[in-house]
């Protein structure tokens, strides 16, 4: 086998959380390093994957050996000030069951943290919760 393609597995956690906010009702998804202005009052999701340390599995030769790939998803779900924690955490809900201690495509998800309530948002002027997912991959050279 070949060294993990990161994009691979970055697609597979970014393509559940794009398809599941899609619809019941729509809700807009930003990922890494994409520009986006929020309206104002509305409901936003932000998503953040990031690669960790990673572990020796195995020991051999630089073919036939395995490691482990560890990562962890940031989702931030923004909504309207003033109406309360409720409606990020119907979102937060969806997220969770999501990820939830799943195996998806060779990517094990553990159990999510959160939605945990943010003080400071950024961008400022919506209240902010966040869900946290830690997930592995087995790389096989």
């Amino acid at each position: 086998m070949a060294a993990a393609n990161l994009n691979t597995i970055r697609s597979v956690i970014e393509g559940r959380l794009a398809t599941e906010l899609a619809d019941s009702p729509a809700i807009p998804v930003v990922f890494n390093n994409l520009p986006y202005e929020p309206t104002p009052n509305s409901t936003w999701v932000q998503c953040e994957v990031s690669f960790d340390e990673s572990q020796y599995l195995t020991l051999n030769e630089a073919t036939g050996s395995d490691n482990l790939i560890v990562g962890l998803i940031v989702i931030n779900i923004f909504s309207a000030p003033g109406v309360g924690s409720g409606p990020n955490y119907t979102v937060g809900k969806r997220i969770r069951d999501l990820y939830n201690r799943i195996n998806v495509s060779d990517v094990y998800f553990d159990a999510p943290t959160g939605p945990s309530v943010i003080t400071t948002t950024l961008p400022g002027g919506f209240f902010q919760t966040q869900v946290r997912v830690t997930f592995e991959f087995i790389e096989e050279l």
